[in-house]
Order: C-alpha cells, then structure tokens, then sequence
C-alpha cells in the first residue's frame, strides 16, 4: 500500500480509497472507497462471501491490500499500525477468546495487554459485562452465543478504542440476543465511539446511521437507510395465494412484472408501471390460485439489495 496522502488528512474516523484485496484468483475487493464520520454507526451489509471480513482485517491492520489506502482515526493501517492497534477495537465473526480461561480471566487479559486494568475503564463496559459477571467465574468455552458475544465486546471495549469494528457480531445469536446487542451499541455510540459493523441480516441495516451495501467485493451503495430505500425505482407489491410453491414460478411469467422474490410467505413482485390489480387476479385464477392478496408496499434493504443486484447484472449482461 501507498503511503497516506494530502486527500486523507481529515477529520473522518475511517477514510478508504480504492482498496483491493485478491486470494489468488479470487478478488475479494474491487476499488473499494468509503469515509466514516466520527462517532456514526456504520453499517456494512452483504451476504457471507462480499468481502467484508477481508475489509474489516486490512482495516484493522491484521491483513495487506494489494492496493490502496486506507486511514483510521489519522492512522494509516501500514506505517502507523502499531499506534493504531491501541486506539481500535476489533470483534472478529467467530468467537476468538480463549475458551479455557474464565469471564474474567478473558477481561484481565485483555486489559493487561492494553496495559490497563478492568478497573480504569470499567465504566465503558459496566452496562455489557454486568449481564454477564454473575458468570465471571465460568469458562469462555461454556457459555451461550449471546453470553460470548457480550464477552468478546467487553474485551474489545476494555482499552477504550476509539473506533470499534465488529465482524458479523450477531451471526448464529437469537433474536433477542441480536436486538440487546445493538441497543448496546447505541449506548456506546452515545460515549462518543464510533462503530463499524458487518451483517448479513439486511433488516439490522436500519439501526445504522449510514449503510454501505457491498456484494462481491463491490460496493453497489451508500447511504443512510432511509435513502436507500427512497431511491427504490419502481413499484413493489407484496402478493400471495393459496399456493405459495406455484406463485413464484407464476408471478415471474407474469407479463408486466421486473422481478419476482419470495419473502417469507409473501411474494415481492416490482413493476414499472402501476399495478392492474384486476388483471394480474384474473391471471392468478386463471393459473388455479385462490385466496389471493395484494398489497402495495414500501420497499425494504433486502429489496433495496436486490433490485442493485439485478441492474448489475443487466448492465453485465
């Protein structure tokens, strides 16, 4: 990687500038480029295999980019990695403490390898590790995921980072243990870190100040989510019969429709134009469905995400 340059030196937590990254013949990032403001939640959504750890480790300073250049809290992630080390948190996606010491003793570790104490920046981590210090005398290895997850933030918090980056931190947690872990967050953003956080659950998009959706290596947008959701091009409807296995096949040969993708048990069909919703009934009879349903709604980051994947594919094609 370059050096830092003139365009870096400014008061952005995170500034990333044509980042690439391959493994052999994969390329895990292509051209990535992105700022993050100081003290924002930012998410950075797309499925397992977008490249979003490979982002986070060059960030973090744990991997090298092929090219680019990249700058965390006036740090560059090459020449000032050991200085940055000590001002940024990292939770990678699977679960690294050591499974044999305690709650605790994990905590201890931590601290002393920040040269700090639990005690010096207890306050930070007061709200997360209360939930789990009747266990601090437990084994990492045997606790629940929610309980790890609360562990493994505790000691990403405990030197007081600057800039907290978690990699998928509620994959594999329940829902519940998910929305308790982001509204962790937003107490922690409100001491002034700032966060940034990879998922694959589109709908954890909408806790963040500002998304970047990201699929193959590739960033297709970047916004805050109710932008993008604004910028939606066409009409969605959410549609479902009697018999769910058939109406995808048969929404799809629908003349009038773009796209088709199931949701649940409702089918998501985007149209350019607005809906005839007694034409398309009468077609659903015709193909044998009943008990059918429209509704016009509004469109999600999942939906978002798609339609970004279709048009990258027309524009491919």
């Amino acid at each position: 990687m370059k050096p830092a340059t003139e365009f870096m030196q400014n008061q952005h937590a995170i500034t990333v500038k044509n980042i690439s990254k391959s493994y052999g013949d994969v390329q895990a990032l292509k051209d990535i480029s992105f700022e993050v403001e100081r003290g924002e939640v930012f998410g950075l959504i797309g499925p397992d295999g977008a490249g979003k750890t490979t982002l986070f480790r060059i960030l973090t300073t744990l991997i090298l980019a092929d090219s680019g250049e990249a700058i965390v809290e006036g740090k560059d992630v090459v020449d000032d990695f050991k200085k940055l080390r000590k001002t940024i948190g990292y939770m990678p996606g699977r679960f690294s403490l050591y499974q044999d010491l305690t709650v605790l003793e994990n905590l201890e570790f931590f601290a002393t390898i920040f040269g700090t104490t639990i005690e010096e920046n207890y306050d930070l981590v007061k709200d997360i590790y209360q939930q789990i210090e009747p266990f601090r005398n437990r084994r990492a290895g045997q606790l629940s995921g929610g309980m790890k997850q609360k562990l493994a933030l505790s000691c990403a918090l405990i030197h007081k980072p600057e800039v907290l980056f978690l990699d998928e931190p509620t994959t594999g947690v329940d829902a519940v243990s998910r929305s308790e872990f982001w509204d962790m967050l937003g107490r922690l953003k409100e001491k002034g870190i700032t966060i940034s956080v990879s998922t694959p659950y589109m709908d954890e998009a909408s806790r963040c100040d500002r998304i970047a959706l990201i699929q193959k290596g590739e960033i297709l947008s970047i916004n805050t989510p109710e932008k993008v959701r604004g910028e939606y091009p066409l009409n969605l409807y959410a549609i479902s019969s009697d018999n769910r296995f058939r109406l995808l096949k048969d929404l799809r040969a629908f003349d009038h429709s773009e796209s088709v993708f199931s949701f649940g048990h409702k089918m998501h069909m985007s149209m350019e134009d607005e809906l005839d919703e007694k034409l398309l009934r009468d077609y659903l009879t015709k193909q044998g469905h009943g008990d059918i349903h429209i509704d016009k709604i509004s469109a999600s980051i999942e939906d978002c995400f798609m339609e970004l994947l279709r048009e990258e594919k027309a524009v491919d094609g």
